[in-house]
Formats: structure tokens, C-alpha cells, sequence
């Protein structure tokens, strides 16, 4: 079950209720809590020693909350398919953005809750080497305990790439045991991160470097997308989902509503899964309009790239929010492309 072979609007719309429902029901299983059990117990830090809450009795606590909020996204929140032309995009963006100390309003998100499919996957390096491929990411808006809000945001992997030599490796693990293979969804969660609501987003803390002797480097498929975590930016998986939340409310994207067919409609309704999809797509560029009478100042004589870029602006009340420049080639057309950071410009 995977989006490999969909080609069409329905193709994306019917692959997308079928795996959330299949997700839906992963994090009700006691398998799945168990997996989501062992993740988290491997992240969260001894504080026995500190005085402070038994790391089970958190971790059972982080457990629960990511389970609710995850099955409610997959079940209800609004869904969204990312075209494999936006990807790239995507990904620059992503790449690119540091959030350390802006403030994000709740309406940044399109919805309170979604799911984001990556058909072609964007992959993390983490520090110690190994990549993971970000197939689908969940968000869903929540309290925190200080009563503050959040969008909590999960990274999932698809267990279907035929692409990926870790999902092969996997898959092959998985078929010597039916049991797993019945309970286990079609993407893995992988990592979990937050964007605070309101307040300004925290700079991440310093990690101490990593020995290249003690990296375990993976392999990623040829031509994917890899962004490295330096340690030093917004977290990866939310950097990559905010680029969409911002890239796909722009006018360089059309983003139609494509309902499922009317079987997949009707499973949909008998596991109460939202079942309209939003297929995100580059938007067919215009051809350019004549420049008129007016005459220019300068024009270019070479063509030359652009490089994609955050721009920051402010709205009509005042607030401050980000629009991304896609990476272009500027100049007129017929003229020589320029292969370096000099551009050579006649002025008028």
C-alpha cells in the first residue's frame, strides 16, 4: 500500500483514505503503543537521579498523548498529498529556514490538524549518520502542560518504498512474522517534534559533535532529497512541514479538493476517515506579459540562477510572516546562461 504507482488525482485520493485508515487503526492496536513505547523510552533521559518524574511513568505519559493526537490527525484531520515536482521545493525551503525566535500565529497552519503525504520522500540525516525517509508528517494543535499551545508534530516512514534499501530491509523483516505484518501501519513513526503557538520558537540546544568514527552512515536512494541535521536549526521535520504550510498558501501552487472514489468513500465512511484530499501542485506559469510603454531602466544580457530564498514581509495588521522565493533563472530568453555569481547588467 503505497502511493508508488498513483499517477492520478483519484489514484493520490484513493491511496490516501486507504492508508488512513490503516494508520488509524495501527495506533489503536496494542502493537502499535508498544512500538511508539520503546521509541520514546530510548529518547527520553534518565531523570531518576534529578528528583524528577520516573522516565517510565513520562514516557507512558508521551505515549499517550502522541497516540491520541497522531490517530486523530490520520482519522480526521484535513489531507494533503504533496505533487513529487513540489518536493525539491519543498525540501530547499525547508532546508533553508531557521524559526529560532519567531513568533507563529495558529493560523500559519491551513488546519488545525492534517496530514501531509510525501509521495517521493525527503530524507533526515541525523548527526550519527543514518537517514530516514519522510514519507508522511502528522500535526496536530494541543495544550502543553504550562497551558501554553503547540502543534506537535510526528515523521513517519514509509515500510513501502521500493526505492529505499532501509524499507526493503525492513520489509523483509516484517514477512517472517504475520503477526507484526497484520498490525503494523504503512509508514513507521520516526521522530517527533513541536512548534510552539504564540511564543517565540526556542533556539535548539547544542549537541556536542559526533566522532566520524562513531557514525553509522546509511544509504539513501539516488536523486532523493537529504537535508543534515547540523544541530544548529529549527528541527528538521518541522522546518520541512512549516515550508509546506507557507509554500502551499502561496500563488506559485493549486491545491484541488480531489474526493476518493465511491469505494473508497465508502470505506472511508465506515471507518469515520476524512476522505477528501488536497493534491498540492506547481501552478502552470503564464507566459510574460508585454512590458507595456513604459520603459525599463536596465535589463539583463545574460541569464543567470537565483537561488531559492525566505523573504520576510508584513501583513496589513502589522505581523511579521515569510514568503518563499522558488530558486529561478532570471534574464531574457535566447541569452547566455551564466555559470557563476557575476551578472553582467546594461544599464539604461
Amino acid at each position: 500500500m503505497s502511493f508508488h504507482d498513483a499517477r492520478t488525482l483519484t489514484d493520490y485520493a484513493r491511496t490516501a483514505v486507504d492508508v488512513r485508515i490503516r494508520m488509524a487503526d495501527a495506533h489503536s492496536g496494542i502493537l502499535g503503543l508498544n512500538y511508539l513505547g520503546e521509541l520514546f523510552a530510548s529518547l527520553l533521559p534518565a531523570e531518576r537521579e534529578l528528583g524528577r518524574q520516573d522516565p517510565a511513568v513520562r514516557a507512558d505519559k508521551v505515549v499517550d498523548a502522541v497516540a491520541r493526537a497522531s490517530k486523530a490527525a490520520w482519522a480526521g484531520g484535513e489531507g494533503f498529498v504533496l505533487a513529487p515536482a513540489m518536493t525539491a521545493i519543498v525540501a530547499a525551503a525547508g532546508e533553508a529556514l531557521d524559526l529560532t525566535g519567531d513568533l507563529l500565529t495558529a493560523d500559519v497552519a491551513p488546519c488545525d490538524g492534517g496530514v501531509l503525504f510525501l509521495p517521493e520522500p525527503i530524507y533526515h540525516r541525523r548527526r550519527n549518520g543514518i537517514a530516514f525517509a519522510i514519507g508522511a508528517i502528522t500535526w496536530t494543535s494541543m495544550s502543553t502542560p504550562s497551558g501554553d499551545r503547540c502543534w506537535l508534530i510526528c515523521s513517519y516512514s514509509p515500510v513501502h518504498d521500493p526505492d529505499d534499501p532501509t524499507a526493503v530491509a525492513l520489509r523483509r523483516d516484517i514477512e517472517r512474522h504475520p503477526a507484526l505484518r497484520a498490525e503494523l501501519g504503512p509508514y513507521l513513526l520516526n521522530n517527533v517534534a513541536t512548534l510552539p503557538i504564540a511564543v517565540p520558537v526556542p533556539a535548539r540546544p547544542d549537541t556536542p559533535p559526533v566522532d566520524d568514527a562513531d557514525l553509522d552512515w546509511s544509504s539513501t536512494p539516488d536523486g532523493r532529497y537529504v537535508i543534515a541535521d547540523d544541530g544548529n536549526r529549527t528541527d528538521v521535520i518541522a522546518a520541512v512541514l512549516y515550508a509546506f504550510w507557507r509554500i502551499q498558501a502561496q500563488p506559485i501552487t493549486v491545491a484541488p479538493r480531489t474526493p476518493a472514489d465511491r469505494p473508497a468513500k465508502r470505506r472511508a465512511a465506515r471507518a469515520s476517515i476524512t476522505h477528501e484530499t488536497r493534491v498540492v501542485m506547481l501552478r502552470r506559469s503564464s507566459p510574460a506579459a508585454d512590458p507595456g510603454d513604459g520603459e525599463a531602466k536596465w535589463h539583463y544580457r545574460v541569464r543567470f540562477f537565483v537561488k531559492g530564498h525566505w523573504r520576510r514581509l508584513t501583513d496589513s495588521d502589522g505581523m511579521p510572516y515569510r514568503t518563499w522565493v522558488q530558486g529561478h533563472i532570471k534574464g531574457p530568453d535566447g541569452a547566455p546562461l551564466l555559470h557563476g555569481e557575476k551578472v553582467a547588467i546594461l544599464a539604461r
